[in-house]
């Protein structure tokens, strides 16, 4: 293997600065399944509300396939402007009360995984990480009207602990994140892994809410206060179109009934167990689970579901979906489902 160092380029004195040595390291990567987009808001409200620094850039070139996702370019009348590459970057932030830590974000890489482990695994031991922790989010049948869930995962059971009450064991599709949790296992460093569960009828949709979630549990996690103030005013707004939609509609009301009885025959006061649990309380099986949840998504439940709550034909839904306007005019970007 090519060395993994020279994936990525540093001031030179980076790794002697004693700012940058002894930060927790949280790591947002887009480009793997990101129901309601939680990843990428979780990175955007980072960067934009906190102040940064670069401290490592990785070569993109090396790492991604643009034929699979194409970078955004402007045309203005008669010439092209505002080339935005994909970045993949890490930057040292300071949270709400001034206490520092890294972040690493940006596109998930296409290509040389395990070289790309290699050199966040380098990077975590040269610059002495204590802890990395990392966020993805995927689309569960829960309704919206009741808590965000998290499933946590990794070799910390002091932050594990008493977080999941479902134990599953499956086989996933893996992403970045999970390769790199373990080589971080494999070399003795401490990784927790977050997965935010975001209903699935919002899963193509800005959610706010679920990246409110998100950045609490990392917060929470690494030690850290990070900024959710702007997320959860913009998630309240989300939160109104959507009450008056499934208001206007009886439709509506019963799919979210059915959600909401489905999710309280699992919740044993604050503990989340999960919707796929037997009737006798005992774990299903992989293949079970696997089954279910595919048959669940490809079932016409979980389409009638979906399309009853975007319906916008449907009695009394707004044009536009949730992304239409509030009463007074202004809107919420990005908030309506994927085109």
């Amino acid at each position: 293997m090519l060395d993994p160092r020279t994936l990525y380029t540093t001031d030179t004195d980076v790794f002697d600065d004693p700012r940058t040595s002894g930060l927790p390291l949280l790591v947002s990567l887009t480009g793997f399944m990101d129901a309601g987009q939680v990843v990428s808001q979780v990175s955007d409200e980072l960067l934009e509300v906190l102040d940064h620094d670069l401290v490592a850039e990785f070569d993109i070139d090396q790492l991604m396939d643009y034929r699979g996702r194409r970078p955004k370019i402007t045309f203005v009348e008669d010439h092209l402007t505002d080339y935005r590459p994909h970045r993949l970057e890490v930057h040292r932030l300071h949270d709400g009360l001034g206490e520092p830590f890294l972040l690493l974000t940006g596109a998930e890489p296409d290509l040389q995984w395990e070289r790309f482990a290699s050199a966040v695994v380098g990077l975590v031991e040269d610059l002495r990480v204590p802890l990395v922790s990392w966020i993805h989010a995927i689309p569960m049948p829960v309704p919206h009207t009741r808590p965000i869930g998290v499933t946590l995962h990794g070799n910390r059971a002091d932050l594990i602990d008493g977080m999941n009450a479902w134990r599953p064991t499956a086989e996933l599709q893996a992403s970045i994140g999970h390769v790199v949790e373990l080589r971080l296992i494999e070399r003795g460093h401490d990784v927790v892994g977050h997965v935010i569960h975001v209903p699935h009828y919002l899963s193509e949709a800005e959610y706010p809410p679920a990246a409110v979630a998100g950045l609490e549990y990392l917060g929470a996690t690494a030690g850290l206060v990070l900024p959710t103030d702007r997320l959860r005013e913009t998630g309240r707004d989300v939160e109104r179109q959507i009450a008056r939609q499934v208001g206007n509609s009886t439709e509506v009301q019963s799919v979210v009934s059915s959600l909401e009885q489905r999710y309280d025959e699992y919740a044993d006061g604050a503990a989340r167990k999960s919707l796929l649990v037997k009737d006798n309380s005992e774990l299903a099986s992989a293949d079970e689970i696997g089954a279910a949840v595919e048959a669940y998504l490809a079932s016409p439940q979980a389409e009638e579901e979906s399309t009853y709550l975007w319906d916008t034909d449907a009695p009394g839904a707004a044009p536009g979906g949730i992304d239409d306007a509030d009463d007074d005019g202004a809107t919420s970007p990005g908030t309506g489902p994927a085109q």
